[in-house]
C-alpha cells in the first residue's frame, strides 16, 4: 500500500502527465510546483514569534546566540537567567547582549502578559496538533534510532524515545513538511548533525516530544520543537528553528536562530 506522501506524489506526477501536451503546459507546471508532500503544516499561532517559549524558564551558560525573541510565562523575568538583561523604559521587555531581539515574561508591563498568555496558549495548542495527527505514514522507523537515515517528508510516529547516534539527513522541497511524533525523549549525539537536502527547511519540520530533548555538545538540529518537557542543549550545540516548551529551556554557549517564515 502506497503512503500517504507517495499517494500524493503519484497524483502530482499524473497530472504532470496529463498536462504535458495541453496548452496550459505553463499553469500544470505550476500546478506540480504546488504538489507538495507531507502532513498539513502545524499552526504557531503566536508562538511563532518567537526562537525560544517557555513554561518554567531559561537559562544559559554565557556566551549563547539567539536569533529571535524569547519569551517566558507565566513566570517572571526573574526566571530568564545569564542574560544580563537590561529592561526598556516602559518595562514591556527587556534586552540582551545575547539576544538579537526582544526578551519578554509574564511579568513585563502591559500590554506584555497578555502577549505571553496568548503565545503560550498558541504552543499548548499547536502541540496537541500534532501530537494529535492520524495515519502515520511509518511508524517505530528504525526503532526511533535514526542516525544514518534518510527521511522522507511524511508523519512519524513512536512510541518510545528517538536518538541520532550519526548524522540524519532530511531530504525533500521546499514545500515538504515532515511532523515526529515522540511518545518518550529525544536526544542527539555529541557533533552530530541533523542535514536537510533537497530545499528542505526547517519551518517545515516539527519534533512533538513527549518527554525530554537533549542536543549534544557541538551538535546542529534543525526544525520546529514542541516539547512537553525541558530542552537542555549542551556546549556548543545550534539549531536553526524554534524551542517551544512546556516547561524550561538551558542553553551553554548555544546557538539559537529562528526559521524563515515566508
Amino acid at each position: 500500500m502506497l503512503s500517504l506522501h507517495q499517494h500524493t506524489l503519484a497524483v502530482c506526477l499524473v497530472v504532470a502527465a496529463l498536462l504535458a501536451h495541453s496548452t496550459e503546459a505553463k499553469r500544470g507546471s505550476s500546478l506540480l510546483l504546488n504538489c507538495a508532500e507531507g502532513p498539513g503544516t502545524v499552526d504557531l499561532g503566536t508562538a511563532a514569534d518567537f526562537a525560544i517559549l517557555a513554561m518554567s524558564g531559561v537559562n544559559t551558560d554565557p556566551p549563547s546566540v539567539i536569533i529571535g525573541d524569547v519569551g517566558v510565562s507565566p513566570i517572571a523575568r526573574s526566571s530568564i537567567t545569564g542574560f544580563e538583561l537590561a529592561a526598556n523604559s516602559l518595562g514591556t521587555h527587556s534586552t540582551s547582549v545575547q539576544v538579537d531581539g526582544y526578551l519578554y515574561a509574564a511579568s513585563d508591563t502591559a500590554p506584555t502578559p497578555t502577549k505571553m498568555t496568548t503565545a503560550i496558549g498558541d504552543m499548548v495548542i499547536a502541540y496537541n496538533d500534532a501530537q494529535g495527527r492520524v495515519d502515520p505514514d511509518y511508524v517505530e522507523y528504525m526503532s526511533g534510532a535514526l542516525g544514518g537515515a534518510t527521511l522522507s517528508p511524511g508523519l512519524y510516529k513512536f512510541a518510545t524515545s528517538v536518538g541520532f547516534s550519526t548524522d540524519c539527513t532530511l531530504s525533500g522541497s521546499s514545500e515538504d513538511t515532515w511532523i515526529f511524533q515522540i511518545g518518550g525523549d529525544m536526544s542527539i549525539a555529541a557533533n552530530k548533525r541533523i542535514i536537510l537536502a533537497g530545499g528542505a527547511l526547517a519551518r517545515n519540520i516539527v519534533w512533538v516530544v513527549a518527554g525530554k530533548t537533549t542536543y549534544g555538545a557541538g551538535s546542529h538540529f534543525e526544525g520546529i520543537i514542541l516539547c512537553a518537557t525541558m530542552a537542555q542543549f549542551l556546549t556548543g550545540s545550534s539549531i536553526n528553528g524554534r524551542v517551544l516548551v512546556q516547561t524550561a529551556v538551558v542553553l551553554q554557549q548555544t546557538t539559537v536562530t529562528s526559521p524563515t517564515t515566508v
